[in-house]
């Protein structure tokens, strides 16, 4: 039997054990998961060891734990390394989720005629990850593992990976690899396939506006006493200019200016702008004046305020003026933008921006660099051969405007380059109600993350 023949026999098994995943609500950013993140933890190192992995252990951070395991079937041999995550971003808001977010349920969808698989982290990145399990399975069941394999899956990347960046740097040797598989990206479609070249950094901050020491009463004090709402309101509208261009001192000093070749190759991806707007339910487009919408989130960075609050939003009126105001604000960066830099200018120009009636506190969250990997590799040639036996075309190399900060971090302590090797599509709503997945994508991805390591093979001896 072929690797092929076993993963279309073991469809349905593959597809139920997904399942079963997708129904622990692993969110880390909210401790009241704390004990379903664990149970993801163990279900993701039973698989592993299930599917015939070695030396497979949970690897105790401060935080939530690595999972790790590995087949070396001979050490002269090239070593893949596979991350992936399997926490999940919060499913909040319930009430916009068509069905429960974690009971997954499968629909056919207009992108996904076969059916997609609707539950939080089906596409990012439990759906995924679980591709190269399934995938290593299946080499180990026709006994055809052309490669070494190690796997690393944490349970922190929705929360800023820290921990991740602390066992990457203390365990250099065991990490040890000629290349990191990462599917934790989308493609154009299945009829476009493509491989991710290159991720955008991220900052990420709160803001807290204070005004009085109390809330007020709004006809007592309304217009005598600064509203520390609309004071923020006005300090966010001041960071954009009205070309959309981010107006905080020292921004763009380092963001690249991309040749007029190079801004064509990247437009000539297959795009819609059309289909764009209608999938998005929006009339027109909107970004930094002078670019296309490809370039706006692949090669520019870019200011988003992400939540918020203050004074009273539950039902009926209440005539209050708010002590505080907040807003949580993320950056995506390109790359030489250092994120930690960036948090500073941020910080700086916000207090300063900020008048004489509130005071002003910034408090970082977690942050990345961005990431550009070269096409010109034994990686990325080996997954476009695997693209071109899965799908029947070559990849077409790609611009994401999403951030994985584990992916700098692997160039610098472990001096490789991450494979983007991401099977989702734009429009499965990550990070948002009704996330989901493709059925198809998700069998595809197995195929060919299988011929990836047969390809592998051969172009590292190359």
């Amino acid at each position: 039997m072929s690797v092929k023949q076993y993963i279309q026999d073991n469809q349905e098994k593959f597809l139920s054990e997904l399942l079963d995943l997708l129904r622990i609500p692993s969110v880390s950013a909210d401790p009241k998961f704390k004990d379903d993140v664990f149970a993801a933890a163990e279900f993701v190192r039973a698989s592993l060891e299930k599917a015939g992995a070695d030396k497979v252990e949970l690897c105790q951070t401060a935080g939530y734990p690595i999972v790790y395991g590995e087949k070396i079937i001979n050490p002269e041999l090239p070593t893949v390394l596979v991350y992936g995550h399997y926490d999940v971003q919060p499913a909040d808001p319930y009430e916009l989720w068509d069905s429960p977010p974690f009971e997954p349920v499968i629909k056919k969808t207009e992108r996904h005629p076969e059916g997609a698989i609707f539950a939080r982290g089906s596409a990012d990145d439990k759906g995924q990850f679980y591709m190269h399990v399934k995938a290593f399975e299946a080499m180990m069941a026709n006994e055809d593992l052309p490669c070494n394999i190690k796997f690393m899956i944490e349970g922190e990347e929705e929360v800023g990976s820290e921990h991740l960046d602390i066992f990457v740097k203390e365990n250099k040797e065991k990490l040890k690899a000629d290349v990191v598989l990462v599917s934790d990206t989308h493609m154009i479609s299945l009829e476009n396939p493509s491989v991710t070249v290159g991720l955008r950094g991220l900052a990420y901050m709160q803001v807290e506006v204070t005004g009085p020491n109390r809330d007020l009463h709004s006809g007592t004090y309304g217009g005598a006493v600064a509203n520390p709402i609309n004071i923020l309101c006005k300090m966010i509208a001041s960071l954009q200019d009205e070309n959309n261009h981010i107006t905080i001192p020292g921004f763009y000093d380092k963001v690249e200016n991309y040749s007029v070749d190079y801004r064509k190759a990247l437009n000539d991806a297959p795009f819609d702008i059309e289909a764009y707007k209608k999938e998005l339910d929006i009339n027109e487009v909107h970004g930094e004046v002078g670019y296309s919408t490809i370039e706006r989130v692949g090669i520019r960075p870019t200011l988003d305020v992400n939540g918020i609050w203050g004074g009273y939003t539950g039902e009926g009126a209440k005539t209050v003026l708010p002590s505080k105001a907040y807003a949580k604000i993320s950056m995506r960066l390109v790359p030489n933008q250092d994120h930690k830099e960036i948090a500073k200018l941020f910080e700086a120009h916000f207090k300063a921006i900020a008048p004489d009636s509130v005071k002003v506190t910034v408090t970082p969250h977690h942050g990345g660099q961005a990431a550009v990997v070269s096409t010109d590799t034994a990686g990325y040639r080996a997954a476009d051969l695997a693209i071109q036996e899965a799908f029947g075309k070559k990849a077409i190399p790609t611009r994401e405007g999403g951030s994985i900060p584990i992916c700098s971090l692997f160039q610098q302590e472990l001096g490789l380059d991450p494979i983007l090797l991401g099977f989702g599509l734009d429009t499965d709503a990550l990070h948002s109600p009704n996330e989901h997945y493709g059925v198809k994508n998700y069998y595809m991805g197995i195929e060919t993350i299988a011929l990836f390591f047969k390809h592998f093979k051969n172009e590292a001896s190359k």
